[in-house]
């Protein structure tokens, strides 16, 4: 019996590790063509010859784009917006979450069955405008920041992860004389950290890739994303055709497009193995035992 239960087990880590390489491979082989494109020459991409490795190996997409004084300060502007977007939305978060996860606050459901109702209905684009502009935020990085602080999503899932805490930890602490202040810093965080650093990349990436908000409310070149200057660029993009210049050109549009999606693609690339490790982490630590 045991021999064919090893069997059965054997064969189905077989499936699930071929199941797993396939995925793997249905995600990489995009992303590697892309960056292959982007390095790839004119008449190789042409031809339809760039699988995943670059053909004609050229760097003159990527001189476009680091050449460009807008894209480099825009780059800088989104890595600062990006950070303390993240940390502000997830600050808030948390202070929403943590009052919402304890059993004895009063008119409870009745918030949450409106936070819930704002994942599902939405107030529409040409109200949201309004409000923003008599807030008198065009214009100003809080337009870009303040309409998105807390995602009904995200603080669902943190209040959720705050109330599975044991009690016993908080019944010690207030015997022990301890705050609700006490409480939130010294136990409900410390034991939230992966869920708190998930909601926070989720905040990060959410605000990297944001180009609608940009759109709407700002006007100031100083405030323009990384992700809104890129389109821009894509948009306005022209590389001409001339007899002359054929022999001597050696990107097409093609190459600009991946160069810039690689470049908007890498700063998070870059931030994700270090929030990665905390995935992993469980409620077990600082744990309760009976």
């Amino acid at each position: 019996m045991s021999s064919v239960y090893d069997k059965k087990r054997s064969l189905f880590q077989i499936i699930m590790i071929l199941v797993c390489i396939i995925a793997m491979a249905a995600v990489l082989f995009p992303i590697l063509n892309i960056v292959a494109t982007s390095l790839s020459g004119k008449n190789a991409i042409a031809k339809g010859q760039v699988g995943i490795f670059p053909r004609e190996f050229t760097l003159e997409a990527y001189e476009m784009v680091f050449t460009n004084s807008n894209i480099v300060r825009s780059l800088f502007f989104s890595i600062a917006l990006t950070a303390g977007y993240a940390f502000l939305a997830t600050f808030f978060t948390i202070l929403a979450a943590y009052p919402l996860s304890k059993p004895d606050l009063r008119g409870r459901h009745v918030f949450l069955v409106i936070i819930t109702v704002t994942m599902y209905v939405s107030a529409g684009t040409i109200p949201s405008y309004l409000l923003v502009k008599n807030l008198h935020l065009m214009n100003t990085v809080w337009a870009l920041v303040l309409p998105g602080m807390i995602s009904p999503f995200n603080l669902i899932i943190l209040r959720t992860f705050f109330a599975g805490i044991n009690r016993a930890l908080y019944e010690a602490a207030y015997m022990d004389g301890c705050g609700e202040w006490g409480c939130l810093f010294r136990i409900t965080i410390p034991l939230s950290l992966p869920s708190i650093f998930t909601i926070m990349l989720f905040y990060a990436v959410s605000r990297w890739n944001g180009v609608t908000d940009v759109l709407y409310y700002i006007n100031k070149s100083e405030l323009y994303t990384l992700q809104y200057q890129l389109k821009m660029m894509l948009d306005s993009l022209q590389i001409p055709y001339r007899p002359e210049e054929i022999e001597t050109m050696l990107i097409t549009p093609e190459n600009v497009k991946c160069s810039t999606i690689v470049f908007a693609m890498v700063p998070m690339l870059i931030v994700y193995p270090f929030v990665q490790k905390y995935f992993t982490r469980g409620m077990t630590i600082g744990g309760v035992k009976e």
